[in-house]
């Protein structure tokens, strides 16, 4: 059985940050000229993050999502995806990707065990895509999505985070996207969080507005089921394809949050907006056995109180999250660092 926070919530989920590198720049994650990297030598070994896994799940972890950076930067990543997926203990393995070198690794990846993708992809416009990301890779992205598709992972999804002003008039182009490959749409509200240095309320579309949008054009909306514990609130149109909102920012789901994410380097953190987290690096570099490494971990989440997005929600001031100058001197607060 999973061990259970104060807010009796079981720590099922983890996503595993394997970098923090990446090849585009979201206006929403990245978008200053300058980052302080981790320290290569900092950084785990996958052998070490795959030890570390194996404690996580006998504390009740059994799913697991790679994340980045831009995860598929890592060299041999193929190899990790392979050490992970014949844990019996593990009941999903997933990865989130921006897409950009997925077509020439969808294969690899599939053969090597990975069950589930996201793509994250905001823009069908070239002229957006660059001013959003600063690239030209639109098309990778889409050659990539394509791949996915055609190695027939277990599912295949896009996240868009939608800002108003930006890309909130594509929502229909998205739907039609994602129903031709065929991958499930999921948008997710604009977030506070790391180096969303240059959000404001403003930006925001709310989910009930999205609704309002989507409903506009295609009828009647269904609530859909909901798969697993997963953040999104799904829904279906009239012709059965099904979509996703993720409403973090003005409808958080912190009573049910279950995940927790490790960085490349090993600090791990039980909540999106957590300032500090837990080293295990190390405990871990300096011979610490299992049971001690399980009781830090055991520890740490069972004193565990988060609900950053609730909190956030309740500020009538609401601003950036993290200034700029604070992200300089703690690289560690980016969300590039520690995964979405």
């Amino acid at each position: 059985m999973p061990i259970r926070d104060q807010l009796n919530r079981p720590m099922v989920n983890l996503r595993i940050s394997v970098t923090d590198r990446c090849n585009l720049r979201c206006q929403y994650c990245m978008p200053e000229t300058d980052y302080t990297w981790l320290p290569r030598k900092h950084i785990l070994t996958f052998e070490e993050t795959s030890f570390l896994v194996d404690i996580f799940s006998s504390l009740g972890v059994e799913r697991i999502r790679i994340t980045g950076g831009e995860p598929l930067l890592r060299t041999d990543l193929v190899d990790f995806i392979r050490l992970l997926s014949v844990k019996t203990t593990l009941q999903d393995l997933a990865l989130t990707t921006n897409g950009v070198l997925l077509a020439d690794q969808a294969s690899s990846l599939r053969t090597a065990g990975l069950k589930r993708i996201t793509v994250s992809l905001d823009t069908l416009k070239s002229d957006r895509f660059y001013q959003l990301t600063r690239s030209n890779s639109l098309e990778a992205v889409k050659s990539g999505l394509n791949e996915a598709v055609r190695n027939k992972f277990d599912a295949v999804k896009i996240d868009t985070v939608v800002i108003r002003g930006m890309n909130d008039d594509e929502l229909f182009e998205l739907l039609e996207y994602g129903k031709k490959l065929p991958a499930e749409v999921r948008f997710i509200e604009y977030m506070d969080v790391g180096g969303a240095t240059r959000w404001s309320s403003t930006d925001v579309v709310p989910k009930t507005e999205i609704l309002r949008q989507i409903e506009s054009r295609y009828g009647q909306i269904t609530i859909a089921e909901k798969q697993s514990s997963a953040p999104a609130d799904r829904y279906r149109l009239r012709d059965g394809t099904t979509f996703g909102i993720i409403s973090s920012t003005t409808n958080p789901f912190c009573q049910s949050c279950d995940r927790s994410r490790l960085t490349a380097d090993g600090l791990w953190y039980t909540c999106l907006y957590a300032k500090n987290g837990t080293d295990l690096r190390q405990p871990l570099r300096n011979g610490a056995s299992e049971q001690e490494l399980r009781s830090i971990i055991d520890k740490v989440w069972c004193n565990r109180n988060d609900r950053g997005a609730e909190i956030r929600m309740e500020d009538k001031h609401r601003q950036p999250f993290i200034s700029i100058e604070k992200l300089r001197k703690e690289p560690h607060l980016e969300m590039h660092t520690r995964g979405g």
